[in-house]
């Protein structure tokens, strides 16, 4: 792709950066998998300064071109005009949880010789949010989502909730409905899973997700009202579940 070149990573400047004995080079697959879908990662400038980020393991993963790792906030045809080709595709689809977004499961299989572009925004959450609320261009977009009942192994990382899943994991799922390729999923996730171990042997943690936290007691830093009001919501609403 070009265009923003400089904000572009391509496979020269990629780099893991990882001590070799916490290296999970050697757990990527043999050769690229192959797939048809066209993966476009935006992700947010801080992204890139974290160690322990997976959009590189999904990069390495596959095919030379069927990975973009594009950084910024913001999206413009000025800045990216080969993106914007992409978001202008009948068969581009934002993976992104918003209101009445259907099931990956529901995109029907294209005719030979077309191929999905899926776009993912790689981040916090907070990161992603406001990538996506930043850019007009993203709003409009058909969007996917991911109906699981997966658990991230992502387990040194603060997730939002149990349900939250690294951008590694929402993308080998996404690639094992749309490519009809089963275990893909588990395939894709195994540098992320040595990555995990690796920590662990080295210090690190489980990290249980935000919402655990604040329901059993140990989440110590202050809520934001909207969500204390959220969750008061959601007691009332179990307790009007339990009476009936």
């Amino acid at each position: 792709m070009k265009g923003a070149e400089d904000t572009i990573i391509t496979a020269i400047l990629i780099r893991v950066s990882r001590p070799i004995s916490v290296c999970w080079c050697d757990y990527l697959p043999k050769k690229p998998v192959d797939i048809k879908t066209n993966i476009y990662i935006l992700q947010h400038p801080f992204e890139e300064s974290r160690k322990l980020k997976t959009a590189p393991m999904l990069f390495h993963s596959l095919p030379e071109g069927k990975c973009h790792i594009i950084r910024g906030k913001r999206f413009t045809d000025n800045r990216y005009p080969e993106l914007i080709k992409v978001f202008q595709s009948t068969n581009t689809y934002l993976l992104y949880p918003a209101p009445g977004a259907p099931d990956i499961t529901e995109l029907p299989p294209l005719d030979n010789g077309e191929q999905y572009n899926l776009i993912v925004i790689d981040g916090t959450w907070s990161q992603a949010k406001g990538i996506y609320l930043g850019n007009n261009t993203l709003q409009q977009l058909k969007k996917v989502q991911i109906k699981h009942s997966s658990k991230s192994k992502y387990i040194i990382r603060t997730q939002p909730t149990d349900s939250s899943l690294s951008t590694l994991e929402c993308v080998a799922i996404a690639l094992e409905i749309l490519e009809q390729k089963p275990d893909l999923h588990e395939f894709l996730s195994r540098p992320l899973e040595a990555l995990c171990k690796f920590q662990m042997n080295h210090g690190a943690v489980v990290h249980h997700s935000k919402v655990y936290k604040i329901e059993n007691g140990l989440w110590k830093k202050p809520l934001p009202k909207k969500l204390l009001r959220k969750l008061e919501k959601e007691k009332l609403f179990e307790g009007e579940e339990e009476c009936s």
